[in-house]
């Protein structure tokens, strides 16, 4: 691997998580200049929109986005994804999202590592090391600055926001857990781009999208190709070809562009009012994810010893 090519790579991932960091307050513009609009519509939208066009472009670049069906275990698992996985992690953020801020909405999700350590801890047995245990702290400390704005006996933030973001954490652990086994096989776009639509159309079966009675406005339509195109599509590119250039440890510590960009773009366009307790508690999660990040390779390794030797 050269240094360029390292580069280039640094490059895609941090650019992701900027694109999806500007996500989160495109759906925040959305919801507070359309208060008809809803989390669930929202979500649709990007779902069935973004996976229709990963599933076209993987068609274009000479895969087989139709063989994940063609197993019983894949076409499973591809299901699963997408409702135990790309549901909580897109749905419950949007939720989040409406009821507080993309800032706050974006720190609680950032948690999502740890929820993938406590399942390692509880259902393989593995027992975190120590700057694991260390990062867990950073992480809780951090999420009761937050949550509390160091006032234990009050909350600082709304319940809604703490559930939805709660429930987001718990997406991105699944979200990265479930397609692990498929996605050597059959490529990071067929699974996405199906995981996608199978979520969008379960939504819309519950509660289509074209029941809803909503007028959307030039701007609001604007906001809404950026979270398809510049929010969803363009930063997964990115991120997979990122991969090809770099470690996935790396990867992983250049998603913390993802709050910060939440917070910057907040602040510049929305004029989101943070205090010394938001912006200290996010600082102390996105270090604690980090730390984790670097050794989250040697916790995937021991669960491989932990499969062989089962």
């Amino acid at each position: 691997m050269t240094q360029q090519h390292h580069l280039r790579g640094v490059l895609l991932a941090s650019t992701a998580g900027i694109l999806w960091g500007l996500s989160g307050v495109a759906a925040s513009t959305l919801f507070l200049s359309n208060p008809d609009l809803t989390a669930n519509w929202l979500t649709q939208v990007r779902m069935i929109s973004a996976g229709l066009i990963l599933l076209v472009w993987c068609q274009l670049v000479g895969q087989q986005p139709f063989a994940i069906w063609h197993q019983r275990r894949s076409a499973g698992r591809i299901v699963s994804y997408g409702l135990l996985g790309l549901i909580p992690v897109q749905l419950c953020y949007f939720e989040a999202v409406r009821a507080g801020n993309a800032p706050i909405a974006t720190f609680i999700q950032f948690l999502g590592p740890f929820i993938i350590t406590l399942y390692f801890l509880l259902f393989k047995h593995i027992l975190p090391k120590r700057i694991e245990v260390v990062g867990m702290v950073m992480a809780f400390a951090g999420t009761l600055l937050i949550v509390t704005h160091g006032q234990l006996n009050q909350l600082a933030i709304s319940p809604a926001v703490l559930f939805w973001g709660g429930l987001s954490a718990v997406g991105v652990a699944t979200n990265t857990l479930l397609p692990r086994a498929i996605l050597p096989k059959y490529g990071p776009l067929a699974v996405t781009g199906w995981g996608l639509l199978v979520a969008g159309g379960f939504l819309m079966v519950l509660h289509p999208m074209w029941l809803a009675h909503l007028t959307i406005t030039s701007f609001q339509l604007l906001l809404l190709v950026v979270i398809v195109l510049l929010g969803t599509v363009a930063p997964f590119l990115m991120f997979a070809h990122a991969l090809n250039d770099i470690l996935p440890t790396t990867a992983s510590l250049l998603d913390a562009f993802e709050p910060l960009a939440a917070t910057v773009f907040s602040v510049l366009f929305l004029h989101v009012q943070l205090t010394g307790f938001d912006l200290s508690g996010g600082l102390l999660i996105i270090l604690a994810v980090m730390a984790l990040s670097l050794n989250m390779h040697k916790l995937v390794l021991r669960f491989r010893r932990w499969r062989t030797n089962a």
